[in-house]
């Protein structure tokens, strides 16, 4: 069985990254760890209609391999066809946006959000309304990066770093989230330059698919 994780754009650059920040799971993972990229999404997943737009496609990738999965991971950061995919499915199925805002809230009392663009600060604030966690957010602000902008690693580490500082010093955030799977390569470098915690949430919610496969194995 297999932990699937869905990477609902077509970027093979971004989903190695995400291989790459879940690769030391897989030495505790009772399971073998899977990232797929969809072919028919876009390069990047940044406007609603890309999030949209990549939810059939990834509701019929999901059906092609629900008979193998242990449980699913929707790896992009709004979580598109979160919903369906769980009414579809009869796996454990966590989407990274969420994964990484549960996993913040154990981490810190204020978290803030580093977005790739601004326009992905609405479609979080409309995720954390509903979710009722608004209250605990410092802030939400973004690189002004696309994401294959986001593999220019000097430009990008300067951005997150500039951004980073402010959410923790003028905004009071205590912990980060990243806010898009592209940005997995560079959290632990951001982590140990702010000195607060910065949550990737392809790990978060990798991890917590893990403990949900360990859960089932309890009953």
């Amino acid at each position: 069985m297999t932990l699937h994780i869905l990477n609902p754009n077509s970027s093979r650059l971004v989903t190695d990254g995400i291989d790459a920040a879940v690769a030391p799971m897989r030495a505790v993972s009772p399971v073998e760890i899977r990232c797929h990229l969809l072919p028919e999404g876009p390069a990047g997943i940044e406007t609603q209609a890309h999030v949209d737009g990549v939810v059939q496609p990834l509701l019929a990738q999901a059906a092609a391999l629900e008979a193998t999965a242990s449980a699913f991971v929707i790896a992009c950061f709004s979580d598109p066809g979160l919903a369906a995919l769980r009414e579809q499915s009869a796996r454990p199925v966590l989407g990274i946006g969420e994964s990484a805002y549960l996993t913040a809230l154990t981490m810190g009392q204020r978290f803030g959000i580093v977005s790739i663009k601004r326009g992905s600060v609405a479609r979080h604030i409309r995720t954390l309304g509903a979710m009722g966690l608004l209250d605990r957010l410092a802030a939400d602000r973004p690189l002004e990066l696309g994401v294959a902008e986001l593999a220019e690693q000097d430009r990008t580490r300067t951005r997150l770093e500039e951004v980073g500082a402010h959410l923790r010093d003028a905004d009071g955030a205590d912990v980060l989230v990243l806010g898009c799977a592209g940005m997995a390569g560079y959290r632990a470098a951001l982590q140990s330059t702010l000195g607060i915690p910065v949550i990737d949430p392809c790990q978060a919610a990798t991890a917590m698919a893990l403990g949900r496969i360990a859960l089932a194995r309890c009953t």
